[in-house]
Formats: structure tokens, C-alpha cells, sequence
């Protein structure tokens, strides 16, 4: 069932009614950019054309221009006022960016009205080649994966199965078969998205490294870990700087990242652990080594999985919204999340089956006076409905 995401509303829109912008479309592989643009085509009344770099060669930068020609015929001979040229994974191709740059002015200056969209598996495809050849002629449309409410209208989840099984849509139709979901999450999913969105894309020594951070840092979800203490427990670890890299680039391809202390600057505590947080549930299930019947026996032990739902509900809001996310700890004193948004700082704090928890939202409170605190769990708000907020609203 292919139900229609937010963030068509705002392409369509864009595209109907912006002729002289970019509009590029970013996120994590898996998670519906394709579908989405599909979508999006099939409302336009005028002209339209879609490919896919996916199988194209590297360096075959003459292919977009040979694309991009058909395009200008097929709009010329349809007579419509404009035609909707899609390319999807487009940072496939090397040097990419100066081939739209010169077809994109080249067809601004002859007024031909070539309205395009680009869409790509990473937010490296911004760093590769957006901000530099084409400065001042793109919008960004983020996805993030999917949320509860629309993984239960696709495939009527339960609160629990999602936060088990995670947000793919793909792997939805699986879970009754837990040997061949996990075969399909660590297959298709994780080893593609790994290699074609970050090993293919940039220069990484020590790849099979990368993985094995992947892995630790998926099983120790909403957990802050020294990068000292990662270094001792993977083999080849390099230095501090190395691992910081690779979790900038898992960051960068939507899988995991790692949260940075919160000090109620700008600055950035780039001295500070990491706290561990996956994007996608599916990850800490995955290297998890326990089923979804067993997970859900323990109340005490569930409660790893429902805290680090609540982090992939953050961490997803803040990438496309444009949010800042990190934790706070002093000593013994910690705050789970804490959520920057238009100036604003919301701390959350994740309380569920017997796990006991310091006073940290209180004495954090006193020395940076948040907008507001909310406790999710037990004695506050139930987390099946926190995961179904629009975490904007809060502010």
C-alpha cells in the first residue's frame, strides 16, 4: 500500500508553483523518494519525465546531458507550458552537480521551463555537490523514515510492532517471519545502504571498521559510550578522530548517529561521549539477539526498546525539521533528550517498567530553565502516544 507521505504536499506545491529552484529531495534509502516523486508526477498536468541513475556508470556525466536534451524534445513536442524532469540517485554519477549547474542555466537563459527534481540516498549528496556548483538554485525536501502513524495506516501496526520491528516499509510484510525479517533488514537494508550510500560515495580506510561501529552502536542504543570504550572493545579502532568520522557518515546516511552533550551553547562539545541512537528501530532489533516475543515479556528489559522509539521519534523529527537533538548528563544527573527548536529547548525524559532515574530533568532545569519538560513513561505521558506527536506542536 503506498500511502502518501507530508512531505508530497509541500513537492507538489513547490513544483507548481516555483519555476526557478532545484528541488532536491534527500533521505535515507528504502524509506519512499522514489514513490514519493512517482506520486507527485502523477498530479501534474503538464509534462513529465523520470529516470533513474541507479545502473548508470560513475563517470558517465554525458548521460545527463543526453537525458537532459530528450527532456527538452519531449517538452517541445508535448506543447505543454512546462515539463517536471525527475532523475532519482543522481550521486551516483561523479560530478554530477557541474552537468546540471550548465544544463539548469543554460536552459534559465533560453527561458525553456524544464522543471527539476533530484533525489538521493544520502545527506552526502548535499556536502558532494549542492552547496558548491549549485549554491542559490536548490530547496531541500528531507524525508525522514517512516513515523508510527504511517507505518499503521500502511500496514496497521501495533505501537509494539513498530517499535520492535522498526519503520521500513519494506520489511513490513515479514514480520511474522523473524529469520527471514532479519535477513532482509541486514541484507537489503543495512549492507546496501552501507556500501552504495557511504562506501561508494567517499573515501573510507577502514570499512570493515565502519560496520563494526555500526553494529556496536546499534546494540547500544540511547547509551553513551566514551569513544575510549569503543576503541577497546573493536578490533583495528585507529584513533578517537577516525571513529568520530565514521559516525559523522553513518549520521549522514540516516542510520545512526551520535548525540552530542548538550551545554546550552553553540558550541559543540566535540570532547564529549556519544550517545548512541539509531534512526530506525529495525538497527537495535537487528543486533538485539532477542525476538519480539521475548522483548516484550520483561517490562524492564522492553523498556530499552521503548526509550530508543523515543529517540528515533526525535532524531527523525529533528533531521526534517531542522531541530537540534542531544542528552545532558552532570555525574550521576542526566536528561534523556533534550530538543532544540526556534529557540527554544525541551527536555525529555524516558521513564518505563522499574528503571529508576536520577533527578536529573530538575537540577537541569535549574541551570538552563527549559520551555518545558515532559516525562514520557511511567507517572507521565504514555509513550505509545508520544509517538504519535507532531513534535513542532510542543513548541
Amino acid at each position: 500500500m503506498a500511502i502518501e507521505r507530508s512531505n508530497k504536499k509541500e513537492l507538489l506545491t513547490r513544483i507548481k508553483t516555483s519555476r526557478g529552484l532545484i528541488q532536491v529531495v534527500v533521505g535515507a534509502r528504502q524509506i519512499g523518494k522514489t514513490t514519493l516523486i512517482q506520486q507527485v508526477l502523477n498530479d501534474i498536468t503538464e509534462a513529465t519525465m523520470s529516470i533513474s541513475a541507479d545502473d548508470v556508470s560513475e563517470n558517465q556525466t554525458m548521460w545527463i546531458n543526453q537525458q537532459w536534451e530528450v527532456a527538452r524534445i519531449h517538452l517541445q513536442e508535448s506543447k505543454a507550458k512546462y515539463l517536471v524532469f525527475a532523475i532519482d540517485e543522481i550521486q551516483k554519477i561523479n560530478h554530477w552537480s557541474e552537468a546540471i549547474k550548465k544544463n539548469w542555466d543554460a536552459d534559465t537563459k533560453k527561458e525553456i521551463d524544464i522543471r527539476l527534481i533530484l533525489s538521493g540516498s544520502s545527506k552526502l549528496l548535499v556536502h558532494e555537490g549542492l552547496t558548491e556548483s549549485l549554491a542559490g538554485r536548490f530547496e531541500l525536501i528531507k524525508m525522514s523514515h517512516w513515523s508510527f502513524n504511517e507505518m499503521q495506516e500502511a500496514f496497521d501496526f501495533t505501537e509494539e510492532q513498530y517499535a520492535y520491528f522498526g519503520a521500513y516499509p519494506g520489511a513490513a510484510g515479514f514480520i511474522k517471519n523473524e529469520a527471514r525479517w532479519l535477513a532482509y533488514v541486514k541484507d537489503s537494508l543495512i549492507e546496501t545502504s552501507i556500501s552504495k550510500d557511504i562506501l561508494m560515495l567517499t573515501r573510507v580506510d577502514k570499512p570493515a571498521l565502519l560496520k563494526q561501529l555500526f553494529e556496536l552502536g546499534c546494540a547500544y542504543s540511547t547509551q553513551e559510550l566514551s569513544f575510549n570504550k569503543i576503541m577497546g572493545q573493536l578490533q583495528n579502532a585507529g584513533n578517537t578522530t577516525t571513529l568520530s568520522h565514521y559516525v559523522n557518515l553513518l549520521d549522514s546516511a540516516q542510520l545512526l548517529t551520535g548525540l552530542s552533550k548538550y551545554s546550552g551553547s553553540h558550541i559543540k562539545l566535540r570532547n564529549s561521549s556519544p550517545k548512541f541512537q539509531v534512526y530506525n528501530n529495525a538497527f537495535y532489533s537487528v543486533y538485539s539477539k532477542t525476538n519480539f516475543k521475548d522483548a516484550i515479556k520483561n517490562p524492564a528489559y522492553w523498556g530499552r526498546w521503548i526509550e530508543s522509539i523515543i529517540g528515533t521519534h526525535l532524531l527523525n523529527s529533528a533531521s526534517q525539521y531542522d531541530m537540534k537533538l542531544h542528552y545532558w548528563r552532570n555525574g550521576n544527573d542526566e536528561v534523556d533528550f533534550i530538543l532544540e527548536y526556534k529557540n527554544k529547548t525541551i527536555a525529555i525524559e524516558v521513564k518505563s517498567g522499574n528503571r529508576l532515574k536520577s533527578s536529573g530533568l530538575e537540577k537541569a532545569n535549574q541551570q538552563f530553565d527549559f520551555y518545558k519538560m515532559i516525562l514520557v513513561g511511567v507517572e507521565g505521558l504514555d509513550w505509545k502516544k508520544f509517538i504519535r506527536l507532531d513534535l513542532r506542536n510542543l513548541f
